[in-house]
Formats: structure tokens, C-alpha cells, sequence
């Protein structure tokens, strides 16, 4: 059983950045992907930012060159880096991992492990 931990969440003002963390029970090694999702109430989950095992990223057009996916192996922990936050990007945000051999472009129907997610609120 893998578990998935988010963190870093609150609340900030628009222009503000915030980091969040996602801390994995255990090693995932390089056979994994992982990614980040966020999802607003009455809307559905949208995938934001994807990270595959060769370290090659992916983001969604709406927050591109706004956040930044990364993760640290020895720590076994996946980030995303927001800068720039706007009212839009309020949401319970997510992150996810599972074989990149299940992954296909990282949708979020094909991953297996999610966190409880953490809330993120950007005030004008």
C-alpha cells in the first residue's frame, strides 16, 4: 500500500506563490510517474503538471510557465512550484503517482495512488 501526502497549502493573494509537497510512504523508483491535479468545486479534476521517469515534464496551457513540477527521489517527495497565483487556481489541489506503464499522458483515470489533497485559496 503506497500513501500520499500533501502539503503546503493556505491561502494567498493574487501575484503570491505557494510550494506544495507531496510525501510518498515509500520509494518510488524509476519505473513511476507522478502528477499534479487540482479540482474546484462543481468543476472536474483537471491535470495541471506530469512528470514521467526520465524526468521529462509536462503542464497544463492554463498554468504553463506559472508552476514548476519537481521531485527529489531521496526525499521521496514531488513539489509544484506556483508563482503567480490567481483567483482561478483556488482549488483542492492533488497529487498522484503510479507505473508509468499504467500512465498513459498522464490522465488522471490511469493513476492508482492519489493524496487526500490540500486546499489552495487565492484571494484578489
Amino acid at each position: 500500500q503506497v500513501q500520499l501526502v500533501e502539503s503546503g497549502g493556505g491561502s494567498v493573494q493574487a501575484g503570491g506563490s505557494l510550494r506544495l509537497s507531496c510525501a510518498a510512504s515509500r520509494y518510488f523508483d524509476r519505473s513511476y510517474c507522478m502528477g499534479w491535479f487540482r479540482q474546484a468545486p462543481g468543476k472536474e479534476r483537471e491535470g495541471l503538471a506530469y512528470i514521467d521517469n526520465d524526468d521529462t515534464t509536462s503542464y497544463a496551457d492554463s498554468v504553463k510557465g506559472r508552476f514548476t513540477i519537481s521531485k527529489d527521489n531521496a526525499k521521496n517527495t514531488l513539489y509544484l512550484q506556483m508563482n503567480s497565483l490567481k483567483t482561478e487556481d483556488t482549488a483542492a489541489y492533488y497529487c498522484a503517482a503510479d507505473s508509468c506503464a499504467l500512465v498513459v499522458a498522464g490522465k488522471a483515470r490511469d493513476f492508482g495512488y492519489w493524496g487526500q489533497g490540500t486546499q489552495v485559496t487565492v484571494s484578489s
